[in-house]
């Protein structure tokens, strides 16, 4: 039995889809916070289970029989997300859980500029203290970010954003296509993978000539300073934590610690992962 949480979301629906590609449905249960949203993979024979992070008792139930567990990261940051990976990880014990995945990402440290690679670390140290087997993900910066940043620049033509560096931006299909085939295949690997990255790193000046070539028309890169973004984000009615975060993905992409580029996740899928420029032509023709 394969058990997966967060199986309504992004990630979590896209792999158990090419999952079912792979093993009986049978061999497929999904732990999920509102059962209707999973009624359709119920009637396709999955087993489908009510679980939330903030009830344990509920993660238990929902993990009984895991021979492997993919537990999708919260959507959450700081302690709020660290204690919601904590309790799924101690039921995830008790339940008996045979191996734990998890979906870390690229640049998971302690002493990372982002946030979110910091409470990544965190929640790879409670899985190494468990004793259990164990993968952590270490996915690519999912692209769909990069894509929400361009979403106000599509009629402006003006990529207006703070100063970055080179981010190795990653498909979603991809990476639930790789996670499938490791928790199909049996687990590859012990602790972090390598990174599981798209073909290269971009910067927003190369990707304002990507947009250029996709449309045919003239996108401009445009830096914009920090406290002047973060003032800007804060008007848009974001609150401070929010704005932070979002400033925090910059920072670190200077410092380099979203660069790597590695071919695991090519190797995984059979194919080289699609390039920013196929997801961005296939976002902005949606």
């Amino acid at each position: 039995m394969i058990i997966v949480t967060g199986a309504t979301g992004k990630l979590g629906r896209r792999t158990v889809e090419r999952l079912l590609e792979r093993v009986p449905a049978d061999r497929v249960g999904v732990s999920v916070r509102d059962p209707r949203k999973a009624q359709d993979l119920a009637d396709r024979g999955v087993r489908v289970r009510q679980g939330s992070f903030d009830d344990p008792a509920s993660l238990v139930h929902s993990f009984e029989g895991a021979e492997q567990l993919l537990l999708v990261s919260l959507d959450r940051t700081g302690p709020e997300c660290v204690s919601g990976h904590r309790a799924a990880i101690d039921a995830a014990v008790q339940a008996g859980v045979g191996r734990i995945l998890y979906t870390s990402q690229m640049g998971a440290a302690h002493d990372a500029r982002f946030q979110a690679c910091r409470d990544h670390a965190e929640t790879e140290d409670l899985l190494r203290a468990t004793g259990l087997p164990w993968t952590a993900l270490r996915n690519g910066f999912y692209a769909s970010s990069a894509l929400q940043f361009l979403e106000p620049t599509r009629h402006t033509g003006d990529i207006a954003l703070p100063a970055d560096g080179p981010v190795a931006w990653t498909g979603h299909d991809d990476l639930a296509e790789a996670t499938a085939v490791i928790l199909a295949e049996g687990a590859r690997f012990e602790g972090p993978t390598p990174p599981l990255t798209g073909p290269v790193a971009l910067d927003f000046d190369t990707i304002a000539e990507i947009a250029s070539q996709t449309t045919g028309r003239p996108f401009t890169r445009t830096v914009v300073p920090d406290d002047v973004f973060r003032e800007q984000v804060l008007a848009h009615g974001a609150p401070a934590p929010i704005a932070d975060l979002i400033l925090s993905i910059f920072a670190a992409a200077r410092n380099g610690e979203f660069t790597a580029v590695d071919s695991t996740l090519a190797e995984l899928i059979g194919r080289k992962p699609a390039t920013f420029h196929t997801q961005l032509e296939r976002a902005w023709a949606e």
